[in-house]
């Protein structure tokens, strides 16, 4: 049987309206420290985003959406949070915030292979249902 490692996961949420409460899930942040995984992936509906807010400045969100996959990456250029190690730039990142960009809370799981395990997330937890044949 293949080892399976602890990993911790968070989906990435806008709030387009932050008084409303309502949001669309736009990512996934996974974390692996055994396997040296930080990775998030982003995928944005945005007739679903101006659904709830038509004035949504849509360039904006993209633009700060993708400084998340750059930290999980690390390095100069992700500025000094890019710098820490990685399970504390997980952290950092589903910090809970009042912005129309935030995190669920992490959930704790155990998995062989984290980048499968990521697209299943995306599959189940940002990409609408597909409709019944």
């Amino acid at each position: 049987m293949p080892d399976h490692s602890t990993y911790d996961y968070a989906v990435i949420r806008v709030v387009p309206r932050v008084d409303r409460e309502e949001f669309v899930n736009v990512g996934v942040i996974v974390s692996c420290p055994a396997m040296d995984f930080l990775e998030a992936r982003i995928e944005v509906d945005e007739p679903r985003l101006l659904a709830l807010d038509p004035s949504l400045d849509l360039a904006e969100v993209r633009r700060h959406l993708a400084t998340i996959p750059a930290i999980c990456a690390g390095g100069d250029s992700a500025g000094p949070i890019g710098m820490l190690p990685p399970r504390e730039r997980f952290r950092w990142l589903t910090s809970p915030r009042s912005t129309i960009i935030q995190t669920s809370a992490a959930h704790t799981g155990r998995c062989e292979d984290p980048r499968a395990l990521l697209e299943h997330l995306l599959a189940t937890m940002v990409r609408p249902p597909a409709a019944p044949a």
